[in-house]
């Protein structure tokens, strides 16, 4: 069973996936601008927030997990969000009933793991570096360097991780590594947004040019001056996005 978090009593209905080393509160800015009529759904994910870890991390059990939580909400023809590598989740949940989905929205989505998370993977070695750069607040402080060099900004990436188990974390890493590529997920033809902050890392908008590859008919918004953690600096603009008014810029990253 995960927890699950609402947002407003709104027949339009939004459920929400977090990223790696997230949980649900991740979207408490984007809930606090939705409109009235509208609902948010925002699960702990398995093994993080106050969800117990999954019985198999194996790809067709997850996504039998995950469409269940979805049906159990009882919301007809939800907006499946995914933010970071939550996007691969929310497309394992819409893959299993797409019938029942109304529409993608993707933000600053992970198509794949790059290298320099990869490195956790490396067995007993990439334990130890997993514990140093995100068990520690010294080494946390060190991995927000770094990424913050990558884009740009002044964002706290590692914030969350001081929260989250490591087993549980290296477990996720694993998992979306073994789920494969975009060409996953070609066969799904749901209206899709997919939406991206201008100052973002490189392997995010290498990810959006994959999903594009097998969605043409994606539309591609660009979070003005937003980053990485777009729910901090750009959750107006994703709220248009989100909710329906999309009045955001589109185009191309």
């Amino acid at each position: 069973m995960l927890h699950v978090e609402t947002y407003g009593d709104g027949p339009r209905a939004t459920i929400a996936f977090h990223g790696w080393g997230g949980d649900h509160r991740e979207f408490a800015p984007l809930a606090a601008r939705r409109p009235p009529d509208a609902r948010l759904i925002s699960f702990d994910l398995p093994g993080c927030g106050r969800s117990p870890p999954p019985p198999r991390w194996d790809a067709a059990a997850m996504a039998d997990l995950l469409a269940e939580a979805v049906a159990e909400c009882g919301a007809a023809a939800p907006t499946l969000i995914g933010y970071c590598s939550g996007a691969a989740l929310a497309l394992l949940a819409a893959e299993r009933a797409p019938e029942r989905v109304a529409r993608l929205v993707l933000i600053e989505p992970f198509a794949y793991v790059p290298w320099y998370f990869r490195i956790f993977l490396a067995g007993a070695f990439g334990r130890r570096a997993y514990r140093a750069a995100f068990a520690g607040a010294l080494g946390r402080r060190a991995t927000n360097w770094v990424l913050r060099r990558r884009q740009g900004g002044d964002e706290d990436f590692t914030g969350a991780f001081a929260r989250v188990d490591p087993e549980a974390a290296l477990n996720w890493l694993r998992f979306f590594a073994g789920l494969g590529t975009a060409q996953r997920f070609a066969g799904l033809r749901l209206p899709t947004d997919i939406a991206v902050g201008e100052r973002t890392f490189a392997a995010v908008r290498e990810s959006v040019r994959q999903y594009r590859a097998q969605w043409p008919h994606a539309r591609v918004h660009r979070l003005r001056d937003v980053g990485h953690l777009p729910m901090r600096r750009g959750a107006r603009q994703l709220a248009e996005i989100v909710f329906g008014a999309e009045r955001a810029e589109a185009g191309n990253p």
